[in-house]
């Protein structure tokens, strides 16, 4: 077989010495450029057109060289510029390996002299790219065993990532999104003199430092936050990671600023989405390699909330804001044009998805630190109470400890609510409403909401409901509902039926005292324990409400706790007796080491 590469780029010169067994054709075709993707990289093609009654045909040139292709056993001539045009259009990048940006600016050219076109592979999304990806990838120093869709997630990262410079992971919650950007970091280990930036809300700090602990043990992690964090630059250059907050980067962006990062990755992206706010112009303003915003909802008011995340990922890709809003108005027509442009650096999969992946339940520990705030109530709290009741002192406090992780705002006001089950809302102390807890809780609410699904979050003590819908304002549209102590029997099944009938989100808030037994609800995918119980087999009693016969979706089950705290102790302590199958000890049962450890424990200033 000839190699057609070969022989002459010009048509004229194939004709003096036409290739054995080919005819001649001297009919002109149209040029036309082609963009494609192949292992992972992009390619432009100089490609003929020919259209046979109405349907085209996209015929390569042996190289973007010649001017004319093969068609069958017939060489058809191109224009005689065209391998000259293409290669001005390409203003010297590599045919065989263009940058994203590249492919995207050549495809939304409407001033060149030749067409642009991009095959179906080109403008596959990230979630049908990545579904034909090896189901295992092996990454040295990862502590862990990814599913199937996380390995597929992992490699289309790193394969994206080399001919862009950021991408959006905006897999729905519980699919591991953390474990899939250590295990990426694995890969392409950040050096000390440019490390990894994780900026993230405060309530996730502790998540990020434990899961990396847990499954990235190699990668070094300095936390940059509080009155001890650094002040000179050479201070973040000393560990694979920092971690920052938003809040932080904005205060100390100055610091930021004056290194290039191997990495910016932001967490609970949607938080940057506002172009207008300090938050994301400090972030967008600081050097990076590669960038990556992660979130589960990209798009939720406005198409502007995808242009603030995709230009943060790949700056310049949509063009400026000006010219996005004039050229995307909030049309379905021009959210579906933007599609073909974003969806291929975006990585989406809900849980539905990937469900064949995924066991039948899934649980998550959240670690969370107490803020300053809530550090000195926390001390003051157990130490008041110890002097008020020298007797019955340290079995109070450990329940007044319980309160305040709960929430500060919590006090037990009568005598006979031994539990304090029943305890009232008292906004004297001038705390927050918003605790690294309630933050927490409200971020996962949010992507639950936005995604439609249902949630049932349990909390021991009936106000707390009050407080999470307080906090839960400007949420989307969403059925409430609760059920305590203090909910009629009669009255349950109904605000369950309710609930499951819902067209839409919902979030139903349960005593697990009250309803942590005897009721279906498996409309519900996403259990939240928000405080910890001394009894296993209350919260694993409370999490079969939704992980039972009947559902046909996995159920993810969040457990949120303060680290260095009672509710820390109470999760040990829960853990030692559900390995001893000793599952049927009353809620209340401490031993005397329980409660000297609660008392002990003591959550430190950051």
């Amino acid at each position: 077989m000839l190699d057609l590469e070969k022989w002459p780029t010009s048509f004229r010169e194939v004709k003096h010495l036409p290739p054995n067994g080919y005819a001649l054709s001297d009919r002109i075709l149209d040029a036309e450029v082609q963009i494609d993707r192949a292992e992972g990289r992009i390619n432009a093609r100089l490609v003929g057109v020919r259209t046979i009654k109405g349907r085209r045909r996209l015929l390569s040139t042996p190289s973007c060289e010649h001017a004319w292709v093969q068609d069958g056993d017939t060489l058809r001539p191109l224009p005689t510029d065209a391998p000259e045009i293409f290669k001005s259009m390409l203003d010297g990048s590599d045919p065989e390996n263009l940058e994203f940006k590249t492919a995207i600016d050549l495809l939304l050219d409407e001033t060149g002299i030749l067409p642009v076109s991009a095959t179906e592979r080109f403008q596959a999304s990230g979630t049908e790219a990545a579904a034909p990806l090896p189901d295992s990838v092996e990454i040295s120093g990862l502590q862990a065993t990814l599913y199937p869709y996380q390995a597929k997630g992992v490699e289309w990262m790193r394969r994206t990532l080399d001919n862009t410079s950021g991408l959006i992971l905006a897999d729905e919650m519980g699919l591991g999104k953390t474990l899939q950007i250590i295990a990426l970091l694995l890969m392409d280990k950040p050096p000390e003199n440019a490390p990894a930036l994780v900026v993230c809300p405060t309530s996730l700090i502790a998540n990020w430092v434990r899961e990396i602990d847990q499954f990235g043990p190699s990668l070094s992690v300095h936390v940059h936050r509080g009155p001890t964090r650094t002040g000179v630059f050479r201070g973040l250059q000393q560990s694979n990671v920092v971690i920052t907050t938003y809040d932080t980067v904005v205060n100390d962006i100055a610091l930021f600023s004056a290194i290039e990062w191997s990495w910016v990755i932001c967490d609970e992206a949607q938080a940057i989405k506002n172009p207008d706010s300090n938050r994301r112009k400090a972030i967008v303003s600081i050097p990076r390699r590669k960038t990556i915003p992660m979130t589960g909802t990209p798009v939720e008011n406005t198409l502007l909330d995808l242009w603030s995340l995709i230009d943060f990922a790949i700056p310049g890709l949509l063009g400026t804001r000006q010219e996005f809003e004039t050229e995307h108005p909030d049309s379905l027509d021009a959210a579906a044009e933007l599609g073909r442009i974003t969806d291929p650096v975006i990585l989406k999969r809900r849980v539905s998805d990937v469900a064949d992946d995924l066991p039948e339940r899934i649980d998550i520990d959240l670690p969370l630190d107490l803020d300053e705030g809530l550090v000195d109530h926390y001390r003051a709290v157990r130490d008041e109470t110890l002097e008020r009741y020298p007797v019955a002192g340290a079995l109070v406090a450990t329940l007044q400890l319980q309160l305040v992780c709960a929430h500060p705002w919590l006090r037990q006001t009568r005598m006979d609510d031994i539990d304090a089950e029943f305890a009232e809302v008292d906004r004297s102390s001038g705390l927050s409403l918003m605790t690294p807890k309630m933050e927490r809780t409200i971020e996962l609410l949010h992507e639950a909401f936005a995604n439609g699904r249902k949630v049932i979050i349990f909390a021991l003590f009936n106000r707390l409901g009050d407080l999470i819908h307080e906090a839960a304002k400007g949420l989307p549209e969403a059925y409430w509902g609760a059920i305590n102590g203090s909910t009629d029997q009669s009255d349950r099944q109904t605000i369950i039926d309710e609930f499951s009938a819902h067209d839409g989100p919902g979030c139903l808030i349960l005593n697990p005292k009250a309803a942590g037994a005897g009721l279906n609800i498996t409309a519900a995918t996403i259990v939240i324990h928000y405080t910890p119980v001394w009894n296993p087999a209350l919260e694993a009693q409370a999490s079969a409400r939704a992980h039972r016969r009947g559902q046909t979706l996995p159920v993810t089950v969040y457990r949120l706790f303060y680290e260095e705290t009672v509710e820390r102790v109470m999760l040990d302590r829960s853990a030692w007796k559900h390995e001893l199958g000793n599952e049927i000890m009353p809620m209340a049962t401490r031993d005397r080491e329980d409660i000297d450890r609660a008392l002990a424990i003591q959550p430190g200033k950051s």
